[in-house]
């Protein structure tokens, strides 16, 4: 096959070009602040074009692998060019920005994926690696060791920090990153300063923002426009439609206000237990109705999704009456912890809002619950910001 020109691949160019191509085509409104994050990673691309420092090699604790180990390659952290740190609120094109750097990088080892799933290999490789070596104390430096191997350019979406667990390990890991000449790209909706705040035990991670800081240059992205929004108010969010039907039309929601990013499973830790989601991304999460509402979830586990999340898509709400009312006591929880925190829903169902507990005890205490769900589809509703 031949090789694309840059005429038609303007990805070939960097991610400049590949911004004005869709801003001209009509596939992107042009915004300022968009073409500003897109000129620094226009500057960052033509940096890190062919950058490939040489890698420690991977291995565990014993003293053969640690005989092969190199040290870092001489001056690697001072060929280094920082990074970029993306921030801005939800919807204002960080993740699209991200996606036509990462594609148009040319960085043969490079590795692009969501903050918390990268945190969950790093506790799982610590966990094998004290397995491995039992009698050895710092997992830090062959973990180091393996990223670095794998990767000389890091991409993170929605970088933010919750677990105490992770914090604890943060600081020396990047530290040891940065050392081997990993360079890091992150999209978060939280400004550096404000990671990790008001939890137990921040003064000891603050120490990890200042590295943050230090290596990566910030950029506060101030879009004039919540693309996810406009998104949003363009689309029906109720569906009451045959069941491949309704399903299709999630699908295409899912989409949209995804970016046709790739969906993943997310694992969010409740009182002690883990609450799987099944499929997320983007900050938009999708569910089976029965999955939330027909197993034994409760308050803890809504009010989790709704700080978490700032949009859920919900398939196949059944109609609700005495028979199943267990189901609809859990779905009234959920959408108050919804309502309360401007979490947006699209959703299928076998009927609308009013129509869908009609009959018998609990008809009249869901009422509320339904004029919640009609003003949830509301252009007003739709607008306001998530609170988490």
């Amino acid at each position: 096959m031949d090789a694309p020109h840059p005429a038609t691949d303007p990805l070939l160019n960097g991610p400049l070009p590949a911004y004005r191509v869709l801003v001209a085509d009509g596939r992107l409104v042009a915004d300022p602040s968009q073409r500003m994050a897109a000129e620094r990673l226009q500057d960052l691309w033509v940096k890190l074009r062919g950058y490939d420092p040489p890698p420690k090699a991977a291995g565990g604790g014993g003293l053969f692998s640690r005989l092969l180990r190199r040290r870092p390659a001489e001056g690697a952290d001072e060929a280094r060019p920082n990074g970029l740190y993306l921030v801005g609120e939800v919807g204002r094109g960080k993740s699209m920005l991200m996606d036509l750097f990462f594609a148009a990088a040319r960085v043969t080892r490079k590795k692009r994926l969501h903050f918390h799933q990268f945190m969950q290999d790093a506790h799982r490789r610590i966990h094998l690696w004290r397995q491995a070596n039992p009698n050895a104390d710092d997992p830090i430096p062959p973990l180091a060791d393996a990223v670095a191997a794998e990767a000389a350019l890091l991409c993170f979406d929605e970088f933010q920090v919750n677990d105490i667990a992770d914090a604890m390990i943060l600081g020396r890991l990047f530290q040891a990153l940065f050392e081997r000449g990993v360079v890091v790209v992150a999209t978060s909706n939280i400004v550096p300063a404000d990671l990790f705040a008001g939890q137990p035990g921040r003064d000891a991670f603050l120490p990890f923002i200042a590295l943050i800081q230090l290596h990566l240059d910030v950029l506060v992205l101030e879009a004039g426009r919540d693309f996810r929004r406009q998104r949003l108010r363009a689309m029906p969010t109720w569906h009451v439609l045959p069941g491949a039907r309704a399903e299709r039309a999630l699908d295409e929601a899912f989409a949209q206000l995804t970016g046709d990013a790739k969906q993943r499973e997310e694992r969010l830790t409740v009182s002690g237990r883990v609450l799987r989601v099944p499929q997320a991304a983007e900050g938009v999460a999708r569910f089976d109705f029965m999955e939330l509402c027909g197993t034994a979830l409760g308050a803890g586990d809504y009010l989790a999704l709704a700080t978490h999340f700032h949009t859920l898509v919900l398939d196949g709400i059944p109609r609700l009456s005495p028979d199943n009312y267990d189901v609809a006591r859990r779905f009234i929880v959920l959408i108050d912890a919804l309502y309360d925190h401007r979490v947006k829903l699209v959703a299928s169902a076998e009927a609308t809002p009013d129509q869908l507990y009609q009959r018998g005890e609990g008809a009249k205490a869901f009422e509320r619950t339904a004029s919640r769900l009609e003003e949830m589809q509301s252009q007003d509703y739709l607008a306001l910001p998530h609170l988490t």
